[in-house]
């Protein structure tokens, strides 16, 4: 580690002024843009592996926290799915020159879809980690989604967190307004999509709906036979870094 991943996170405040966290490393580009999941923030384990690659490489990468995640201000319950896009589309417009490859884990996974929707002139490539599009429909009962309704939101114990899962009716339905796998996605730039075959949160054909449903004709998935939902093992981790690397060597 350096002496800079010691340093608070620098911070960048939004029009409304909630100051949104990041960790920006200087690089040959395209820059790699880590975009973690839902309740998780960018200091896990998996961001800061792919950040040390970088740093021992000399590539660029930027990690954040989303609005009330991690060390950025807000409140996690007033956040949803398009506030968090429009987050990312903001630091990735501020502070990103050039094209750049974005990394997503589980929800970050389906945020970098709708980034990537959202500037494709800049989409160098795509990998996903268990990547999670369209969890607002697939992932919920109905009885969830009466719960949703009448009560406005659920809480679930979760082994990730000694915090309850929450989600609340917002983000929900900001969700199902995001909805990505019931058609075509517009995305031509190379994908990468890796997912466990052990994962109990996200089931691993996502991963090959979502790669029929991409444009591009650069789509590879790569299946873990007993990797869980995290894969955040040494071996996945590696296989992460072998994905990316292999992806930026052959832009």
């Amino acid at each position: 580690m350096t002496h800079a991943d010691f340093l608070p996170p620098a911070l960048f405040t939004r029009p409304d002024g909630v100051r949104l966290a990041y960790r920006q490393r200087g690089g040959a580009g395209p820059t790699i843009v880590f975009l973690p999941g839902y309740m998780s923030d960018m200091e896990g384990g998996k961001a800061i592996a792919l950040d040390a690659w970088a740093a021992r490489s000399g590539r660029a990468m930027l990690r954040m926290d989303y609005a009330g995640c991690g060390a950025s201000d807000g409140r996690f319950e007033d956040g949803t799915l398009a506030s968090w896009r429009d987050d990312v589309l903001l630091l990735v417009d501020a502070l990103v020159e050039g094209p750049m490859v974005l990394v997503g884990s589980s929800m970050g996974g389906w945020l970098a879809l709708l980034v990537a929707l959202a500037r494709p002139e800049r989409m160098a490539g795509l990998v996903g980690i268990a990547a999670a599009p369209d969890f607002t429909d697939w992932g919920f009962t109905e009885a969830d989604k009466a719960l949703l309704m009448t009560e406005g939101r659920i809480e679930e114990p979760t082994p990730y967190s000694d915090q309850p899962y929450v989600t609340t009716r917002g983000f929900w339905e900001s969700g199902q307004a995001s909805r990505l796998l019931g058609g075509p996605i517009a995305i031509d730039c190379p994908v990468r999509l890796l997912h466990g075959q052990c994962d109990d949160a996200v089931p691993w054909e996502t991963a090959l709906r979502i790669a029929a449903q991409a444009r591009s004709s650069d789509v590879q998935t790569l299946l873990v036979k007993d990797g869980d939902h995290r894969l955040s093992r040494d071996s996945d981790i590696a296989l992460l870094i072998r994905t990316v690397a292999s992806l930026l060597d052959n832009l």
